[in-house]
């Protein structure tokens, strides 16, 4: 049994039942206990691999449609370039390195990092020590300056962000709640009905909100919509919106019970792109998307990249290559390409981003 679990069944014992978003802010958040508070979760080591994690080819392209974005505003001479959710630093790194190409860039931008665990902002500095640029975190998004445009990156970002679950029963929803039972933490569901919720559905329906998810894509595109820039949205999802239960835990890279051991495992859940666009769209950005990563990644040039960095490369390394930018851009049904989405934001007047025919 993990040490926040005991705590959690005590809260529980003492308060009652806990929505699930409470548990999920709980197990990935909480300051001395949470998932993302002891431990470093990437790479082969680690719970899970993310697309910086796999290759550096992502960093590079994400960094020079960043590069692209600033040009396309006219380059301003100050620009903050904003990530939420670092992991361990290497999209930034990368992004960081690839856009020297783009002459100005760099004097113009402002490194800021949104990351709220003490332990990865140690290991965001030490990747980005290389790059030339001074880094700056915050608590939040909503510290970061906004005294010029801002461009931001949210890889993998959105997916951790608590959700509240409703399951259809007897012709009502009610909300979705862990409990405890002999010491062990349970599902069951609210006695109280969610008038509220009127979308039909059949009994045994599950549906899932993100209110975190969306109030970050609002104050994202009221940012872009206010100083200009742009955002870009990576996740795993779907593009409409639809009924099912996507609550999930990974743990040493394979599925495991949410609620078995929390703070011990990833806990995220799928992104509703289409709920996501529509608060942005409604904050006033221009939306873009979402496309799916293997697309998006093929139209910034994820071949040719990957074609230059083969060459001259031994057998062994080229062929690594490839691998690589063939995981990223899978299109299979379970496919990290057709899995991922990409969403980008811009203002209201900005012509259409790189990627987004």
């Amino acid at each position: 049994m993990s040490a926040l679990r005991d705590e959690i069944v005590a809260l529980i014992r003492q308060e009652g039942p806990i929505p699930i978003a409470r548990y999920m802010a709980l197990a990935l958040g909480h300051p001395r206990l949470g998932y993302y508070m002891t431990r470093e979760p990437f790479g082969r080591g680690g719970d899970f691999t993310t697309s910086p994690e796999i290759s550096q080819m992502f960093g590079e392209l994400v960094g020079l449609w960043m590069a692209h974005a600033w040009a396309a505003a006219g380059a301003p001479p100050r620009v903050v370039l904003a990530e939420a959710g670092p992991g361990r630093g290497a999209l930034m790194a990368d992004a960081l390195r690839a856009s020297r190409a783009m002459p100005g860039f760099h004097e113009a931008a402002e490194v800021h990092l949104v990351e709220t665990s003490p332990r990865l902002r140690i290991v965001q500095a030490t990747a980005l020590a290389s790059s030339g640029k001074a880094a700056t975190w915050h608590a939040t998004m909503e510290t970061t300056p906004s005294d010029a445009p801002i461009l931001m990156i949210a890889n993998e970002f959105l997916d951790a962000l608590p959700i509240r679950q409703y399951v259809r029963q007897g012709g009502h929803w009610r909300e979705r709640l862990v409990g405890e039972a002999g010491g062990r933490l349970v599902f069951g569901l609210s006695p109280e009905l969610e008038p509220s919720l009127r979308r039909p559905a059949p009994d045994g329906s599950v549906l899932e909100i993100c209110p975190a998810a969306l109030q970050t894509a609002a104050a994202m595109a009221r940012r872009v919509a206010a100083q200009g820039g742009a955002a870009l949205l990576i996740d795993y999802g779907h593009s409409e919106s639809g009924l099912g239960d996507t609550f999930q835990a990974v743990r040493a890279h394979a599925f495991a019970d949410p609620l078995e051991a929390p703070g011990e495992a990833d806990i995220t859940a799928h992104v509703d792109f289409a709920a996501v666009a529509a608060a942005a769209r409604k904050a006033g950005a221009a939306v873009h998307g979402p496309a799916t990563q293997g697309d998006f990644l093929r139209a910034l040039g994820i071949a040719e990249r990957a074609d230059r960095l083969m060459a001259g490369a031994a057998p062994a390394a080229a062929a690594m290559i490839a691998s690589q930018r063939d995981r990223l851009t899978d299109m299979t049904p379970a496919g990290m390409g057709r899995l991922f989405k990409v969403l980008a934001l811009t203002g209201p007047d900005a012509p259409d981003p790189p990627g987004f025919a």
